[in-house]
């Protein structure tokens, strides 16, 4: 039977830590590059960056992407092919191509500058429940929680709630609890960013967490039980699908092929060298395209959210320059064309065959 979250217990605790929380940030938080100047434009940047990547990864990216793309208007102006070079290595490519598209949105709709409002920045694309609470809090200071799987975990905990953590009717009834209890002004992007930090430093995963240094500690019903490790409860993962793939670095007088993927489904519109389903033999290979040279590059795999790529490459020299690819030296499509990390262990191999 499903666990009723939305007590009057667990309201009085959770009224508790959004007391304690914003004078502990004040005082532990780490000096992170968006929180120098949490404007609206650095602080969705950010968001849409840290999404499913790992804050270390972050910084280089951010710093790179804010000194090419410092305000809405240049991001609205970039060409895609730049917008995806500068993203490229952080995966998730969509993120990119959706901040484009908000960014002409809000330099047509809004004169240039985000919203403050909730409502209005959800419906920009890209940007959901947990962007939107983030923008409006940390921001703008509005009363609106962004709850993410950090926050979802130390309320897990404090609550000692075993109940499915990935349900959204679960986060739904924490969003609803958190908003009746959530300040305005400095105080609310305080007790987001804290909220965030606690579960990023402090309330670990998958390990012990730090509960020495932890706020709540004292009112925490998982570490008065000693049962931290309980919660939350995370459904096991359905297995990734295996995709095997026969990558081909065709090479002709100094240049390599690559050439655009299609414009939807997974890494839709970046650029790839040529590959086939299946682990190809170089006897294979010869039959097929009749190359005048097939070198074995090796075996990589590359691990996708949902998709497993198993992947096996060769260098062929071909005679002449095919017209359905682009053709360019490896500098060119180091400098110029943004590949996926999936293929990267091939790209690093293109100065070699010269």
């Amino acid at each position: 039977m499903a666990q009723n979250i939305s007590t009057t217990e667990n309201q009085a605790l959770l009224k508790d830590a959004v007391s304690l929380i914003p004078s502990w940030y004040r005082e532990n938080r780490r000096m992170l590059p968006w929180r120098a100047d949490p404007s609206p434009y650095h602080c969705w940047i950010a968001e849409v960056m840290l999404q499913q990547t790992r804050i270390e990864a972050v910084i280089p990216y951010y710093h790179r992407f804010l000194d090419e793309l410092p305000d809405i208007a240049a991001l609205a102006a970039v060409s895609e092919d730049r917008l995806m070079k500068l993203w490229e290595g952080l995966g998730y490519y969509s993120r990119a191509r959706n901040l484009k598209k908000a960014a002409v949105i809000v330099s047509e709709r809004f004169s240039g500058s985000l919203p403050a409002s909730f409502s209005e920045l959800k419906q920009l694309p890209g940007i959901g429940d947990y962007t939107a609470g983030a923008i409006s809090s940390i921001a703008f200071g509005l009363p609106e929680p962004a709850v993410d799987g950090n926050v979802l975990r130390v309320l897990m905990r404090l609550f000692a709630c075993a109940e499915d953590i990935s349900a959204p009717a679960l986060k739904k009834d924490i969003v609803m609890m958190l908003r009746a209890e959530y300040p305005s002004g400095v105080s609310s992007s305080l007790l987001t960013e804290g909220l965030m930090e606690l579960g990023e430093t402090v309330c670990l995963p998958n390990t012990l967490p730090r509960c020495e240094v932890c706020p709540l500690r004292f009112a925490c019903k998982a570490h008065q039980a000693g049962e931290e490790l309980l919660y939350p409860f995370i459904p096991a993962k359905k297995a990734r699908r295996i995709e095997e793939k026969t990558v081909l670095l065709l090479h002709c007088r100094g240049h390599f092929a690559i050439r655009k993927r299609i414009e939807n489904g997974l890494l839709s519109g970046l650029w790839e060298f040529p590959n086939l389903n299946g682990l190809l033999s170089p006897e294979e290979i010869k039959e097929l395209l009749q190359p005048e040279e097939v070198i074995p590059c090796g075996g990589s795999r590359h691990i996708f959210t949902h998709v497993e790529w198993h992947m096996i490459g060769y260098r062929l020299d071909l005679k002449e320059e095919t017209p359905q690819y682009l053709w360019k030296t490896p500098e060119e499509i180091r400098e110029g064309y943004s590949l996926p990390t999936a293929f990267r262990f091939y790209q690093n191999q293109l100065n070699s065959f010269l």
